[in-house]
């Protein structure tokens, strides 16, 4: 596939095809990490960290923060 650089205001931009996105798994307004080396332009997701609920519906929304938990024995001079 091509596309064309094009004048969008001051800059310029390129639009792609909807197929384009999809095939690379990017969604309308995702951030994306831009690279250029030896005249080679490339577009990578943008590596962001999952919110709380995000993680939570991972596990099916249960994230089972209900009780203690036991680590086991002191190991050092932590105090318990």
């Amino acid at each position: 596939m091509q596309a064309q650089v094009k004048g969008w205001g001051n800059s310029q931009g390129i639009r792609l095809s909807k197929e384009i996105l999809q095939a690379a798994g990017i969604s309308l307004n995702e951030l994306l990490e831009v690279t250029v080396s030896d005249g080679v332009i490339t577009l990578t997701k943008a590596f962001r960290h999952k919110t709380l609920e995000e993680r939570a519906a991972e596990y099916g929304g249960q994230l089972n923060l209900d009780g203690e938990c036991d680590w086991g024995e002191a190991v050092g001079r932590e105090v318990w």
